[in-house]
């Protein structure tokens, strides 16, 4: 029997059906008549037929017409809402479409699984799990290492021994002993106390990264979770239900409790609840349209839910990720537009980053001799000015092995720390099994992801700063030898004009958001927690951070190939040809002034996508075979191909999301 979720008013209602041959229209009937019924007043109603109303989808907020039937309308148990004449939407309606939902517009079920275990997830593997290419499992190691934790709690429990969060209350109230009958409750009622959060939710890719490593913590054993709660959680994950969390409201101390607590609160059926199939609905409904049934908390259980760093190391993660992908795009970025403006590549010499031999110094100065190297791939560039006079270029072109290079540097740093905190235990109390003991410690501090993302953010953001310097250099004509703003007829056009302000804004705009947030400290709960990491906003900043570097290079890129366009018919090597032609199926070349922030957008996919980083580095790849004895590492630290493919941001086609 077909049955359906209809909102009406704030409240959920579930609709049995007999027949699909019946219309939208008697859905919506039906469901007003249920409304009615429950209300004392009959919800200020004589009667259904005194009640004029719309019917639409909450997956998209589509319009129904009410005289069609709903087999042909809906989905089998697929949620809607009733909304009535002279209504507005629910004040506690929240729209479907969260921010980022397009990356689940072709959502399909995945088929296959990443075992957990606690120990061995690596960052890409996190953010392959929230853009939902996997399902989890435990390894067997896991399911006995969470048996035998929470044996311990159960033994705590039954010999009624006071330990802090299972048989007495949180922070201040860590002396308050809690009566035997009262420790499930106490754990709903931490839940629902610490669901404090504000702001916008975390779109469904982050919570999907949240809501695993929050799994993965519980898998290494030291929580003192049940396997069967555990087991539940991991259902809802592949389900992807995914609770309302909240971006803002943790400050990284006793882990992030309010995200953590959200997430939780939508786990026991509280709350707000998305899914691809539901869009938003009350988690209760959202759970039951999946077969699930909400966890039900045992002692300590709440508390192994909401007591960590996952906030601040999930979004850590992404930024990572991507901070490693625009890293070694910016690059191939720079190295266009030294052809472009006529650099030399005399900088870039292997003998003099074998002198300082930073490893991301050498490394950069090596991709843009794989790019550059007229020997290997002639450039007509390059020849035309092979005997000019110039003997060197300024600081944005000749440094960037330097500037760039120690990006890569801090990135490789930050990665480190971050994927120790993904396998880390971060709860409190924490359980010993094999001591047959609790003990309380402060593992659930932020400060080591907070300071990391914040040297992160400050890192990164240095490509932006030296990218928008060498936009300047493209759109002056009295440094890069191109009509003005890289556009003909300029006065009745103004060509990059804007473009290179809207990067000096996000530059600028950068500078304030590196502050580090990790400096700062506010005492909470009652002085217990008198010193906290404020990570949460480290980890939100820095994305943030990462999100406009990516934008100034692809304001960068644009006018790089643009720049190509008044050197034509020379052409530069091959490997920058392909980025070019990359770039010109997307983008067509600037003759005259028009709309430009599609085209940026545009270019900035290719690089979120790391499509120039797929043009390019087979080339770079091959030029590093074939000049094995200069390209071996000078030091202990130089990189090796085995870490560059590792620190790769796999992102899968569009039509994979």
């Amino acid at each position: 029997m077909p049955r359906y979720t209809v909102h009406v008013r704030g409240e959920w209602l579930a609709v049995p059906c007999r027949d699909a041959q019946l219309t939208v229209g008697w859905l919506g009937r039906e469901a007003v008549r249920r409304y009615i019924k429950n209300k004392p007043d009959n919800g200020g109603f004589a009667s259904v037929d005194d009640v004029r109303f719309l019917v639409r989808r909450c997956k998209g907020l589509g319009l129904l017409d009410n005289e069609d039937s709903l087999e042909v309308a809906l989905e089998d148990n697929e949620f809607v809402e009733v909304v009535i004449e002279g209504d507005v939407m629910s004040p506690d309606f929240i729209p479907s479409q969260p921010e980022g939902v397009y990356l689940y517009s072709k959502y399909r079920e995945p088929e296959k699984y990443i075992a957990l275990d606690g120990d061995s997830l690596t960052t890409e593997d996190l953010v392959s799990l929230g853009k939902g290419h996997y399902k989890i499992k435990l390894t067997p190691t896991a399911e006995k290492k969470v048996q035998k934790s929470r044996e311990v709690i159960d033994s705590i429990v039954k010999e009624k021994t006071v330990v802090y969060g299972i048989t007495t209350g949180f922070g201040k109230f860590a002396r308050t002993v809690i009566p035997i009958n009262k420790l499930e409750e106490l754990q709903v009622n931490l839940v629902r106390s610490h669901s404090s959060g504000v702001g916008k939710p975390l779109i469904p890719e982050r919570c999907r990264m949240l809501l695993a490593l929050r799994i993965n913590v519980l898998a290494k054993g030291y929580s003192g979770v049940s396997l069967e709660t555990l087991k539940q959680v991991i259902e809802v994950f592949n389900a992807s239900c995914l609770p309302y969390v909240p971006e803002k409201g943790t400050v990284g101390a006793s882990g992030d409790l309010a995200p953590l607590s959200h997430l939780a609160l939508g786990l026991i059926g509280e709350g707000k609840m998305w899914s691809p199939k539901s869009g938003w609905a009350d988690a209760k409904y959202v759970l039951e349209a999946h077969g699930l049934k909400p966890v039900v908390l045992k002692p300590k259980e709440g508390l192994a839910l909401i007591n960590g760093t996952q906030m601040i190391t999930s979004l850590g993660c992404e930024a990572v990720e991507r901070a490693s992908a625009i890293a070694r795009q910016a690059d191939i970025v720079a190295a266009l537009t030294l052809e472009v403006l006529k650099g030399t590549t005399r900088a870039f010499d292997t003998d003099i980053h074998a002198v300082r031999p930073h490893r991301g110094q050498i490394e950069v100065a090596f991709r843009f001799r794989s790019l550059l190297d007229s020997d290997h791939h002639p450039s007509e560039i390059a020849e035309s000015h092979r005997f000019c006079d110039r003997v060197q270029d300024a600081y944005t072109l000749r440094c960037c092995p330097q500037v760039h290079g120690v990006v890569n540097d801090t990135i490789a740093f930050v990665k480190d720390i971050i994927t120790t905190e993904i396998n880390s235990a971060t709860d409190n109390p924490m359980v010993f099994a094999s001591r047959g003991e609790t003990i309380s410690g402060g593992n659930f501090h932020g400060e080591y992801p907070a300071k990391a993302l914040d040297y992160l953010a400050i890192g990164v953001h240095e490509l932006a700063a030296i990218s928008e310097r060498r936009i300047e250099r493209l759109c002056n004509p009295s440094l890069s030898e191109l009509p003005a703003f890289l556009v003909a007829e300029g006065g009745l056009n103004s060509g990059f004009m804007i473009a290179h302000c809207t990067a000096a804004a996000l530059v600028s705009e950068n500078k304030a958001l590196c502050h580090p947030s990790s400096v700062d400290s506010l005492s909470t709960s009652a002085a217990t927690e008198d010193h906290v990491s404020m990570g949460g906003w480290a980890a939100r900043k820095a994305l943030r951070v990462i999100e406009h570097v990516e934008q100034v290079l692809a304001i960068e890129l644009l006018a790089a190939c643009q720049g190509i366009e008044f050197l034509r018919p020379l052409r530069t090597t091959t490997p920058l040809e392909k980025v070019y032609d990359l770039v010109r199926s997307v983008v067509r070349p600037w003759i005259k002034d028009r709309f430009i922030a599609p085209d940026i957008e545009a270019t900035h996919r290719l690089l979120v996508e790391q499509k120039v980083w797929e043009v390019a580095v087979p080339y770079i790849e091959k030029y590093r075979m074939e000049h094995i004895p200069e390209s071996r590492p000078v030091s202990p630290t130089a990189f090796s191909l085995e870490s560059l493919h590792k620190n790769s941001f796999k992102i899968p086609e569009s039509e994979d999301l």
